[in-house]
């Protein structure tokens, strides 16, 4: 075990990785591209190390190679990075919004964000009052197709887009009211478009129903969506304008500014 000295940052116990991460950092300090030499030379590596362990960052797309024997950060960090600031930035401005949607209905209130093919549950507002059985955990995950915050993000995206999750995918169905056919997905998608919400009717969970409205950045990127989850026989549609307030509240602290206002 490697000892640590006060005020110094503990080392990765992998030796690989904190030669990786040290390539990383000498990358990061240089504006443009950087040779193999000046890197190698910069860690204290040697050059076929230095090699090796860059090649394998270039497959994942960690560092470029814009041209032979010259490196550069890669866009695969900047993508991560961008997920990471929507997730804090969005989490931090919804977190109190959230609070009062939720002591207004005193039905859960989920945040959740896309990633990749399936929607990821970042905050939750939540008591036991509710009356609900299955809330879903920070971190927890459930297909696009399935939760009113996945069509948000499908409706987001133009037919040719949701017709490749629909094949990469299969549409899987949970419960019977799944939209597992690509024609009713399609259909509940055009709904979304036009009104500007989704709504979940005991797709993912029999017995409970959902309706979600999206949060926009700066951009007018959606890069989040709230919902509000009830036992079927109570979601009540009253709630639906304060939950597209709160997620235009939530967006204007992002810096969105809506052009119909």
């Amino acid at each position: 075990m490697r000892k640590v000295t006060a005020g110094q940052a503990p080392s990765p116990s992998i030796q690989v990785l904190e030669r990786m991460f040290s390539l990383i950092d000498v990358l990061a300090a240089k504006e443009g591209s950087a040779t193999l030499k000046e890197i190698s030379e910069k860690t204290g590596l040697h050059p076929s190390t230095t090699h090796r362990i860059l090649n394998d960052l270039v497959l994942g797309r960690y560092v470029d190679r814009p041209e032979s024997g010259h490196y550069r950060l890669g866009m695969r960090l900047l993508e991560l990075g961008n997920y990471v600031k929507a997730r804090l930035n969005v989490r931090d401005a919804a977190f109190a919004p959230m609070q009062e949607l939720h002591q207004l209905t005193q039905q859960p209130v989920n945040l959740s964000v896309r990633q990749g093919d399936e929607i990821v549950y970042i905050e939750r507002a939540y008591s036991e009052r509710s009356g609900m059985q299955v809330v879903r955990a920070i971190g927890g995950r459930a297909p696009l197709h399935l939760t009113s915050v996945g069509k948000l993000f499908l409706a987001a995206d133009d037919n040719v887009r949701v017709r490749a999750y629909a094949n990469r995918t299969g549409l899987p169905g949970h419960t019977r009211n799944s939209l597992s056919q690509l024609l009713a997905l399609e259909k509940d998608i055009a709904k979304c478009r036009q009104s500007g919400v989704a709504r979940d009717n005991e797709e993912l969970e029999l017995g409970v129903r959902c309706m979600a409205s999206g949060i926009y950045d700066d951009q007018g990127t959606l890069i989040a969506g709230l919902s509000i989850s009830a036992p079927a026989d109570r979601l009540d549609e009253a709630w639906l304008p304060k939950l597209q307030a709160t997620t235009r509240q939530i967006s204007k602290e992002l810096g969105y500014h809506d052009v119909k206002e």
